[in-house]
């Protein structure tokens, strides 16, 4: 990776108009995050490529989109309400709060976990254990705050996850809402909804792409973790003896999808969770991580849910969630298995694993090697000459004959070297140059953004030969 990678992306982002500050012009609103004109076409583009990989391409998925607002008896029932929640200790000397992992190393947690902390610990919660061996941690390990290297913290608490809201004209408890802290729940809510209208027999699928919000306590890495964010999700029922097979292979699909996209392998491994990281509802989970420049992080997390979320729903509504099998005249609670990922994560990644610098002519070329499919821009047009007329005029009209069926983009504002180069740094993988030998011969330069190799087609042949060189890269 080239040094100072992570700024390096971020400046990119910036000026090139993939990603801004949220509410920059007020100083900015701390882990927010607008994408500019490049950068929602890439977002877009991600989403579209997941969306035709797990339901255009399969036969046994449904595409979804719930409510970002539901009912709050859903987050109870979920168990979100009462333990959704990060054990954070607050720093005496800067007052920044510090999730266990920020402060302890992985080994250490482990240690802590293993002790003995002493007192009956039977009735304990999870969240509980947790908050105890935290606060045991920074009694006995005193460890030093990130930000101002002072040792002396607060006890270690629960800090709740979830955003609230009020709905309707009151505020008060009856009219508590939640901001969706997952896309998951929607999608188990309308199990029935999808049994009933659709008829599908197992296994099957809901995908859904939308937005969530998490009250991250300490949220950074650029977009890697922010409180608002969006997720492509998968809810994929099975039978329970089908489970164990048909989460490898989930895992198997995922993995090879960013492979597919461009993503190096060697900058991505699979994680298997441990038995004591596993979340309360899960069997089983692997993590797909991506090697970026601050280490090794998750990108997508693909769990055997169990009939946990079934079985709390159908508890919670009194609706009878069980499927009923035609074959075996069976009628129980499926098993869920659950590809979730982050569409800004992985807009990330794909960034990171794009960038390259090379030494042409002795000058630095930055290039982003996009796959066409994510690539925001396919064909850059451009004139060599903008004070002539003629040129001018042919191409824009090659331009708006190519947008019939390409991303196309008209650029005159700079010498050719200069636009070739602000081609190069967002990626779009061909440019096209029309010349004064065009207006006679009818053709024009194309050139290629990786090698830079340069090729002359006929302007009749042009959108054919763009065509076929997009389709097959």
């Amino acid at each position: 990776m080239p040094e100072n990678l992570m700024e390096k992306i971020v400046s990119l982002c910036k000026r090139r108009g993939f990603i801004f500050q949220g509410s920059d012009i007020y100083g900015g609103l701390a882990n927010t995050w607008d994408y500019g004109p490049f950068g929602v076409e890439l977002k877009n583009n991600v989403k579209r490529a997941w969306w035709k990989a797990v339901v255009y391409e399969r036969n046994d998925m449904f595409g979804m989109d719930a409510a970002i607002l539901m009912h709050p008896k859903v987050w109870e029932a979920s168990g979100h309400v009462s333990s959704f929640a990060d054990i954070v200790a607050e720093c005496k000397g800067c007052h920044k709060r510090f999730r266990i992992e920020e402060l302890f190393s992985q080994e250490v947690i482990n240690q802590l976990n293993k002790k003995d902390i002493g007192g009956d610990t039977s009735a304990f919660t999870s969240l509980d254990k947790a908050i105890v061996v935290f606060n045991y941690g920074l009694r006995t390990e005193r460890p030093k705050c990130p930000e101002c290297k002072a040792q002396d913290f607060s006890q270690a608490a629960e800090f709740n996850l979830m955003f609230n809201t009020n709905q309707g004209l009151t505020k008060d408890d009856k009219s508590l809402i939640y901001l969706r802290p997952e896309t998951a729940q929607g999608m188990f809510v309308n199990f029935l909804n999808i049994l009933d209208s659709r008829h599908p027999k197992l296994p099957f699928g809901l995908a859904q792409i939308g937005k969530a919000f998490r009250n991250e306590v300490t949220p950074g890495n650029f977009t890697f973790r922010t409180r608002e964010f969006e997720q492509m999700e998968i809810e994929y029922f099975v039978k329970p003896d089908d489970a164990d097979k048909k989460l490898e292979d989930w895992i198997n699909e995922r993995f090879s999808w960013y492979i597919n996209l461009g993503i190096s392998a060697e900058n991505l491994r699979k994680r298997p969770h441990g038995k004591d990281e596993l979340a309360h509802y899960a069997k089983a989970c692997t993590d797909i991580e991506y090697n970026f420049p601050f280490g090794w992080s998750e990108l997508e997390g693909i769990a055997n849910r169990t009939d946990f979320d079934l079985k709390q729903h159908a508890k919670a509504s009194n609706k009878d969630l069980q499927f009923f099998d035609d074959a075996t005249k069976e009628r129980f609670l499926p098993y869920i298995i659950e590809p979730s990922g982050g569409v800004d994560r992985s807009v990330l990644a794909f960034l990171v694993d794009a960038y390259h610098e090379e030494q042409v002519r002795e000058e630095t070329r930055v290039v982003l090697k996009l796959h066409k499919d994510l690539a925001p821009i396919k064909v850059a047009v451009l004139p060599l000459l903008k004070k002539k007329t003629e040129i001018v005029e042919l191409a824009k009209k090659i331009t708006q004959d190519l947008k019939k069926s390409i991303v196309t983009v008209y650029d005159d504002t700079a010498a050719i070297g200069k636009l070739y180069r602000r081609q190069d740094e967002v990626g779009t993988p061909f440019c096209v140059t029309i010349d004064v030998q065009s207006l006679d011969d009818k053709q024009v330069t194309v050139r290629e953004r990786d090698s830079m190799a340069q090729e002359r087609i006929s302007i009749d042949r042009l959108k054919e030969y763009l065509n076929n060189k997009l389709t097959n890269i």
